[in-house]
C-alpha cells in the first residue's frame, strides 16, 4: 500500500468515527424513550389526580369559612370539624399521589442517568481511537506528506481534509463535555426529588396524625356534650371564662417580675431577641390566630401548636426568669410556665404533663422546663385539647404576636 493511500485509508477511518460519535449522540435506545415516556404519561395522570384532588380542598375550605360565619352552635361546630376532616383526607391523597409522581420521576431520570452514561462511555472510547490515530499521523511531518502526493493541490486537500478532522474532534470533545454536564445535572435532580420524597413522607405522617385528632376531637365533642347545645353552649362559656382568666394571669405575673428585674436592672433590652424552637418538631398543627381555630368564636388563637409527643422534653426558648409556673393535677386544670426575656419579649409553654422549674428561677437557653402533654384527659391538658402538642406563645410588651416571627427559622 502506498504512503498516500495510507493516508487516505487513515483519514477515512477517522471521518467514520466522527460519524460514529455523532450516531452515538444522536439516536438513544429505542427501548429507553419509550420506557421514560410511558413513565411521563403516568407522571402526567397523577398530576391530573393532584388538581382534581385540590379542587376538592378548595371546596371543603370554602364550607369551613362559611359554617364560622354562622352562629355559634354544636351542630355547627360539628359540621366544621366534618369538614376539615374530609379536607385532611383529601390532603393525604393529594400527598399520597405527589409520593408517586416523585417515585416516578425518580425512575425516569435514572433512566436517562442510564442511557446518558452508556452514549458517554461509547463516546469516550470513540474520540480515544480517533486521538490515537491522529497521534500517528501527527508522526509525520508536511514534508513526508507533501512527498506522498502527486502534485500540490492534493498535497493542499489532504491538509485542508486534516484540519477538518480536528475540527470535528473538537465538537465531539465538546459534545461530550456536554453531555457529562447533563449527566450531572440529571445527577442533582434525582438528589432534589428524594429530599422532595422523604419530606412527602414525613407530611404524609403527620397529615395522617392530623386526620385522626380530628376524629377524636368531633368524638370527645360529642362525649363532652352528650349532643346537647345547651351543654355545648355552657362549656364554651367555661372556656371563655377559663381564658380570660389565664390571660388576665399571665399579665398580671409578668408586669410583677418585670418590675421586679428592673428595679434589679436584671433584664435589659438588648435588640432583637431570636428565640429556639422549643421542641424538636417544626410541624405546627394551628397557626397563630388560626382562621381554621375551632374556637375562634369564642376567642383567637393567640399561639402556634407544635406537634410533640406525649412526654417530650420541653426547652426554654431563651434565657430568662420563670414569672410563673402553674402546675395542675386534674385534666380539666390547664398547666403552663411562663418565661420572661430581654427586650420586653416573653413566652408561654402551654399543656404542660409535668414541670420541672419553680416560679422566679433563672433559665439558660435550651434548659429542660418541663414535658409536653396535651393528651385528652390527662393532667393539665385543659379543655377541647385534639392531641399530644405544645402551645408555644410570644409576647411582645405583654401583648401575643406570632412565633415565627421570632423563632429561628
Amino acid at each position: 500500500m502506498t504512503r498516500k493511500l495510507f493516508l487516505c485509508f487513515t483519514f477515512s477511518a477517522l471521518s467514520a468515527l466522527v460519524f460514529g460519535v455523532a450516531v452515538v449522540f444522536a439516536e438513544p435506545a429505542a427501548n429507553t424513550k419509550e420506557e421514560i415516556r410511558a413513565l411521563n404519561e403516568k407522571i402526567n395522570e397523577h398530576k391530573e389526580k393532584i388538581k382534581q384532588l385540590e379542587e376538592t380542598i378548595s371546596k371543603y375550605k370554602q364550607n369551613i369559612d362559611q359554617k364560622q360565619t354562622e352562629a355559634v352552635s354544636l351542630r355547627n361546630q360539628l359540621s366544621i370539624l366534618d369538614n376539615r376532616t374530609g379536607q385532611i383526607q383529601a390532603n393525604i391523597d393529594v400527598t399520597k399521589e405527589k409520593i408517586s409522581e416523585a417515585q416516578l420521576e425518580i425512575e425516569a431520570l435514572n433512566l436517562s442517568i442510564k442511557e446518558k452514561e452508556q452514549v458517554i462511555a461509547k463516546q469516550k472510547k470513540l474520540v480515544s481511537k480517533m486521538i490515537k490515530d491522529i497521534h500517528a499521523n501527527d508522526q509525520k511531518n508536511y514534508l513526508e506528506i507533501m512527498l506522498t502526493n502527486d502534485n500540490f493541490a492534493d498535497f493542499y486537500d489532504q491538509l485542508q481534509y486534516l484540519e477538518t478532522v480536528y475540527i470535528d474532534l473538537g465538537r465531539s470533545v465538546k459534545n461530550l463535555r456536554l453531555a457529562k454536564e447533563e449527566l450531572d445535572a440529571k445527577k442533582q435532580q434525582v438528589a432534589e426529588r428524594k429530599k422532595v420524597y422523604q419530606q412527602l413522607k414525613q407530611d404524609l405522617d403527620q397529615k395522617k396524625q392530623d386526620l385522626q385528632e380530628q376524629i377524636g376531637a368531633k368524638q370527645t365533642l360529642l362525649a363532652q356534650t352528650k349532643s346537647s347545645e345547651l351543654r355545648y353552649k355552657t362549656l364554651l362559656e367555661s372556656l371563655k371564662q377559663q381564658y380570660q382568666i389565664i390571660e388576665s394571669e399571665q399579665r398580671s405575673y409578668e408586669e410583677e417580675v418585670r418590675k421586679k428585674l428592673a428595679e434589679q436592672e436584671k433584664l435589659p433590652t438588648i435588640g432583637n431577641l431570636i428565640l429556639s424552637w422549643p421542641v424538636p418538631s417544626r410541624y405546627i398543627t394551628t397557626r397563630f390566630h388560626d382562621p381554621e381555630y375551632p374556637f375562634r368564636r369564642v376567642f383567637e388563637h393567640n399561639a402556634i401548636d407544635i406537634r410533640a409527643s406525649h412526654g417530650t422534653p420541653v426547652l426554654a426558648a431563651a434565657a430568662g426568669y420563670v414569672a410563673r409556673a402553674k402546675r395542675c393535677s386534674t385534666a380539666a386544670c390547664y398547666s403552663y410556665v411562663l418565661i420572661v426575656h430581654t427586650s420586653n419579649i416573653s413566652t408561654v409553654y402551654g399543656h404542660l404533663s409535668q414541670i420541672t422549674v419553680t416560679d422566679d428561677q433563672f433559665v439558660n437557653r435550651g434548659e429542660i422546663i418541663g414535658y409536653s402533654g396535651g393528651t385528652p384527659g390527662t393532667v393539665g391538658a385543659g379543655p377541647f385539647v385534639t392531641g399530644p402538642h405544645l402551645h408555644f406563645e410570644v409576647r411582645l410588651n405583654g401583648i401575643p404576636v406570632d412565633p415565627l416571627g421570632f423563632l429561628i427559622q
